[in-house]
């Protein structure tokens, strides 16, 4: 019997892209998300890219918006189609700012962008807020996945930040800053049913 926090697990590695209103991009792991984003820009999932995050902290892996959305422009997307969001210093705030522009903008889609070992905490904070409101945005999980897990990479390495991230997200649940495992699950289960996924 799987439980709840492994069934949470292969759904968001797994998860099933929809076209949507914006591409959200997290700030962080340095160079290794962007192309993420224009990939998806480039097959048509948004017109719109938010770079979410105001930091600059090469050490953590902090890179800001002043030296991605260079290679962005570089990669053809269209500098109108990038908005940043630079009041965000951390996941939760990142969740918050970027719902707060869902809102102001009646968007019902969005695309998480985060690499493989971030993604679960980035989209449990991100599925408490939209929880917290009751709203009915649906988040879609697009990790980075081609990334080594036991390379150096400046920050740390990805097999010891996951086991932090965990860490963090049973914390995080304790604190009620974050949604649970079965909150993601339920949610996942309604928006197949939102969505008329087929078997």
């Amino acid at each position: 019997m799987l439980t709840d926090k492994e069934k949470f697990i292969v759904f968001v590695d797994n998860d099933v892209l929809e076209k949507s209103n914006a591409i959200v991009l997290l700030e962080g792991d340095g160079f290794n998300r962007y192309r993420k984003a224009v990939d998806l820009f480039k097959k048509g999932f948004s017109d719109k890219i938010i770079f979410s995050g105001g930091i600059t902290d090469h050490n953590y892996g902090s890179y800001p918006f002043e030296e991605i959305f260079p290679k962005m422009l570089a990669e053809g997307i269209p500098g109108d189609a990038v908005i940043h969001e630079s009041n965000s210093t951390n996941t939760y705030e990142q969740a918050i700012e970027v719902i707060k522009i869902c809102n102001q903008n009646n968007w019902e889609k969005i695309i998480l962008i985060a690499t493989h070992d971030h993604q679960y905490r980035a989209y449990l904070t991100f599925l408490n807020q939209v929880l917290k409101n009751d709203q009915e945005i649906l988040l879609f999980n697009a990790p980075v996945r081609n990334l080594g897990w036991f390379n150096e990479t400046g920050w740390g390495r990805r097999v010891d930040r996951l086991n932090t991230e965990f860490k963090k997200i049973n914390s995080y649940i304790e604190k009620g800053h974050i949604a649970t495992f079965k909150q993601g699950i339920d949610y996942q289960q309604w928006k197949e049913t939102k969505l008329k996924i087929k078997i």
